[in-house]
């Protein structure tokens, strides 16, 4: 009787992004993955099985958790791969008795002093060093050696506290930066050896040491050693790739390591080969994980995982021989403004990878080590020339702008964004509903999205005329509505339910007045809404009131009248401009889950209703002809043409197909205004030439409050300003009221 054999499970140590191809591998291989990390939202955890929150470098909570997992779930090996966990690792190993080396042993391969010491005590060639922890003694061990000399932390990665010492005056604010990057305050000073260096990768199992790829390092930034790329494989001579070679193979055996993996950086000195350091795991910077298999072919990471469970890799041999090379993209300190021209680069032939570990918004200090860097670009090619040729090209590509830390820009704003929304919406470049269609509760449109999406297809079926012969130098973009001036015919739309649809983000306040406020200074107004909670309506109110009444709620068509009139009553004790209902919610999914009945209105009905007003009355929700009708027969001072966004019925038409036929229609007995798919400002000029007499906009404003408060609304809406400002010049148009249809051009077949 045969059947399948067991799942086996792993767990790997480290949850960051040196562990993800290894993570990604191992549940390619049909293995269930245990990731520890002191991150939860590490995104390594993500992927994970079976997520344990716990820090790499404890190693007793790791041991202890390990071992309550291993009961219930029982473990078949545990690795890491770019990351100190050397020791934590072979913790767990002896603990659970599961493949893999001493604790001892990665206690050697992981402080310096002990790895020097062990590799004098065998012969291994290692510079002439001296362990330090106090200045007075680096100061007597400065007399003893002759410069130049290196200083560095026994026990950290990443080239972190390592400095070249030149002068005997360089020492002091060394050792301090050595001192300060060291976790045990052991410090080694070593002489500095001359020569190129080069990182080597090892599988260690059954007696053998696999040499695993050998690069070339490149390292600049002195007095700093900071790697700023690699390439694979190495153009050395062979003879002296030899040499390199025997001696990591002399100091695996040395340390002790004899199950595994090991990465090495040695130099090539006038005297021959000299170990920099041993480590008993794979290597980080891409090394293991993307050029070594892209220039051989090898799935190292699979092997690698192989010998963490005890078996014999199934294939090592090289199948290509092509060169692959990394570099760093090292932008100037200050704040990432912008980096753009990263899907272009991406286009080119034989770019392979494009790794950010900043986005726009973070801040990029003076590298110093190998850590702090904002991304890589990893190239492969025929030859040596051809690989460095593409990544080259690349990195000139990729523009990263930089700027003073107090500087904002849509990218910094839409980082911020997708940050604060966690999985709600992720803030995409163009906010086309495509990642969130379905998503109600949420942020997207109900059902297949289809209205959400076609409100942009409405517009981008729309094309712009080109009229540059005229005299409009400065358009005037002014305008009046319910008795107030507008510097721009842009209002925020009302977005309620921040724990409901927004993944609690921002509180409902926080966000009203981020949204009034923003509105307020770019010279436009903000709307709020009612929501599905009862009392949720006073939230916005209060907002209107603490700005003077400049504001204007909008609320559901709640089936009890007396609610609404309850409403329009304390909107106008607040002092709101105006009022409206957004009738399109007649039937909301967010109001039925709340139990909030709502439903539609008749016309007496809204005459009621109007009648217990005294400011402007809006109905919000008008999607043909007939309904714009009766909305003025209502008593209604302006209508918003709107499908909710696409978010109270599927397959709607955009707005901008209905809005020209109902703007017709009112002929000018009412305020028309429109929502629906506006992003850019040729959006708001077709709709103005549509008939509108101003636009409204809804999530994209959201991202600007959740990514920037108030001063993202702002900058949103003078960005929108200056969009609008340039396709009105280039149109010919010198205010609002020139803006007609003969600035645009229906193309049946356009798609944005």
């Amino acid at each position: 009787m045969s059947g399948k054999s067991p799942v086996k499970n792993i767990l790997i140590i480290g949850g960051g992004v040196f562990q993800l191809p290894a993570i990604k591998t191992a549940k390619a291989m049909g293995l269930k993955v245990a990731v520890t990390d002191y991150n939860p939202e590490a995104e390594g955890m993500r992927l994970a099985d079976f997520p344990i929150v716990v820090s790499t470098r404890n190693i007793n909570l790791t041991v202890n958790t390990a071992r309550e997992f291993h009961r219930t779930c029982p473990l078949d090996g545990v690795m890491t791969v770019g990351t100190d966990a050397s020791q934590t690792v072979a913790a767990v190993a002896d603990a659970l008795n599961l493949p893999g080396i001493p604790f001892e042993v990665a206690e050697r391969a992981t402080d310096k002093i002990k790895m020097r010491q062990c590799l004098s005590e065998h012969n291994v060639p290692i510079p002439d060093f001296r362990p330090v922890w106090s200045l007075a003694e680096a100061e007597a061990a400065l007399k003893e050696m002759p410069l130049p000399l290196v200083i560095k932390p026994c026990d950290n990665m990443g080239a972190r506290g390592v400095k070249k010492i030149l002068k005997p005056d360089d020492l002091n604010p060394a050792f301090q930066e050595a001192k300060e990057a060291s976790i045990s305050g052991k410090l080694i000073l070593e002489e500095f050896m001359q020569g190129p260096e080069l990182s080597l990768d090892a599988l260690v199992f059954d007696g053998r040491i696999e040499i695993t790829g050998i690069a070339d390092r490149h390292i600049e930034r002195e007095p700093y050693f900071v790697e700023a790329g690699h390439t694979m494989p190495s153009n050395l001579p062979e003879a002296q790739q030899e040499a390199v070679k025997t001696v990591f193979r002399q100091a695996i055996r040395a340390l002790g390591i004899d199950l595994g993996a090991a990465k090495g950086d040695i130099k090539l000195t006038p005297e021959g080969p000299k170990i920099v350091e041993i480590a008993a795991r794979l290597s980080g910077g891409w090394m293991s994980v993307h050029t070594y298999p892209l220039s051989s072919g090898v799935n190292l990471m699979k092997a690698a995982i192989q010998v963490a469970l005890g078996e014999t890799p199934t294939d090592l041999k090289p199948k290509t021989a092509l060169v692959s090379a990394e570099r760093s993209l090292i932008p100037p300190p200050g704040k990432i403004l912008s980096i753009k021209g990263v899907e272009e680069a991406r286009k080119i032939k034989g770019v392979k990878e494009i790794i950010f570990m900043k986005e726009a918004g973070d801040a990029v200090e003076e590298v110093k080590s190998n850590l702090g860097k904002t991304g890589y670009v990893i190239t492969v090619g025929k030859t040596r020339e051809e690989a460095i040729r593409i990544n080259d090209l690349a990195r000139k590509t990729i523009q990263i702008e930089v700027g003073e830390p107090n500087t904002l820009t849509w990218d910094i704003i839409r980082n911020n964004a997708r940050r604060k929304f966690y999985v709600a919406c992720k803030a995409c470049v163009v906010c086309d509903g495509a990642e969130c269609r379905g998503k109600v509760p949420g942020i997207g449109g109900i059902g297949t999205g289809e209205s959400f999406t076609e409100n942009l297809r409405a517009l981008a079926r729309y094309k712009i005329n080109l009229r540059t012969i005229h005299q409009v130098k400065f358009p005037d973009l002014s305008s009046e509505l319910f008795g107030q001036k507008l510097s721009l015919p842009i209002l925020a739309a009302p977005i309620t339910g921040m724990e409901t649809n927004l993944a609690g983000g921002m509180d409902e306040k926080e966000y009203a007045s981020a949204v009034l406020e923003g509105c307020l200074d770019s010279g436009s107004l903000g709307m709020v809404g009612d929501g599905a909670s009862p009392k949720k309506y006073l939230i916005g109110l209060e907002a209107i009131k603490e700005r003077g009444g400049l504001g204007i709620p909008i609320f559901k068509p709640r089936e009890d009248t007396q609610e609404i009139i309850t409403r329009f009553k304390a909107a106008e004790e607040a002092g709101a401009i105006a009022v409206g209902i957004d009738i399109d919610a007649a039937s909301f999914k967010t109001m039925a889950l709340k139990s909030q009945a709502v439903g539609p209105k008749t016309v007496e009905e809204l005459r009621e209703l109007k009648s217990h007003l005294t400011v402007p009355f809006i109905l919000k929700g008008i999607m043909n002809v007939e309904s714009a009708l009766a909305a003025i027969s209502a008593g209604a001072d302006a209508i918003v043409v709107s499908n909710h966004g696409g978010r109270v019925m599927d397959t709607m038409p955009g707005t901008a197909d209905v809005l020209p036929a109902i703007a017709a229609a009112v002929a000018g007995r009412a305020k028309v205004l429109v929502d629906g798919g506006v992003r850019e400002g040729i959006d708001i000029l077709k709709m103005l030439a549509l008939g509108a007499d101003a636009v409204m906009i809804g999530r994209p404003v959201c991202i600007a409050a959740f990514g920037a408060g108030r001063e993202g609304v702002e900058y949103y809406l003078n960005q929108k300003r200056d969009e609008l400002k340039k396709a009105m010049i280039l149109t010919g148009c010198a205010d609002l009221g020139q803006i007609d249809p003969s600035v645009i051009f229906r193309n049946a077949k356009g798609e944005r």
